[in-house]
């Protein structure tokens, strides 16, 4: 067992663990860490704590030190020069006429490096750009070509839902998404209603995925004949929070009874294949939502 304590860099970004070494360092407080790629300054976001080799990536980096007043001004700094940074980048891309839309700049803590985030609808040959970036910041420049997600969490902005998106406020990493997700739930197949600003399915469907698929477990689908107190019918409505199940059965004389049964009042009897009623286009959208 060894103690660790977690560092977040970015923002929302991916947390890390690191050995405290001889420092006492609680949650909020600041560090400076030693990296893959040197020297950088981060947030604590745990407290201190024991942990197998299992839950984290040997071998385990050290805590430098904590961080002090010149190591916040210096962070500082480095965010004012990204920005200028991004300004300049900007322009070299349209000197060489790049197919390419920056994102972010990022230096390094101790500014030996400059990385430069970037989307493109495939791949492009910076080489020449990171010579010119090279001679104009006399360091060592990297460009990093992200995908539509990433664009969206490093952005940030306002969801459908009237709040800042989870990718940019706290959502570490992007977790699989799959269409099944909306089908469970019993939300529109639209893609429009159903996708984020990123253009890819929204990371909020896999939030109740778990308590979804436990529920429907043993629902019927709509269009199932089931058997009821009342008959034999077939279901029209589904209320998964309330497992009740909305069931037509024909009566003489054409007259259809409505009624709502507990699920443990009702036998399925045979299943109808599920149609989503989607056009030929709004498959083709679902199934590129779902691959990306």
């Amino acid at each position: 067992m060894t103690t660790v304590i977690g560092v977040r860099f970015r923002g929302s970004g991916r947390m890390y663990y690191f050995n405290p070494g001889p420092f006492t360092l609680h949650k909020g407080d600041y560090a400076v860490v030693d990296t893959s790629r040197g020297m950088e300054y981060g947030m604590v976001v745990t407290e201190p704590r024991l942990a197998d080799e299992e839950d984290y990536v040997a071998p385990l980096r050290c805590v430098i030190r904590k961080a002090t007043e010149d190591d916040k001004a210096t962070y500082r700094k480095n965010l004012a020069l990204e920005k200028e940074a991004l300004a300049v980048c900007a322009e070299k891309v349209k000197e060489h006429n790049l197919n390419m839309k920056l994102l972010s700049a990022e230096y390094t803590f101790d500014g030996r490096k400059v990385l430069f985030y970037f989307t493109a609808d495939g791949r492009v040959d910076f080489r020449d750009l990171v010579k010119d970036l090279a001679t104009s910041f006399h360091t060592r420049i990297e460009l990093r070509q992200v995908g539509f997600r990433d664009e969206t969490k490093l952005q940030g902005g306002i969801g459908i839902c009237g709040r800042p998106y989870c990718c940019h406020t706290f959502l570490s990493d992007f977790a699989p998404v799959s269409i099944k997700m909306a089908k469970d739930q019993n939300l529109s197949l639209n893609p429009v209603k159903i996708s984020g600003t990123c253009g890819r399915l929204m990371c909020c469907l896999r939030y109740e995925e778990e308590t979804y698929e436990t529920l429907t477990k043993n629902l019927p689908n709509e269009g199932d004949t089931v058997e009821t107190p009342n008959g034999t019918g077939e279901v029209l409505h589904v209320n998964i929070l309330r497992q009740l199940v909305k069931v037509g059965i024909a009566q003489d004389k054409g007259d259809v009874l409505l009624k709502e049964y507990p699920l443990e009042e009702i036998k399925i009897l045979k299943h109808r294949h599920h149609n989503d009623n989607l056009s030929d286009k709004e498959k083709r959208q679902l199934k590129e939502l779902e691959n990306n």
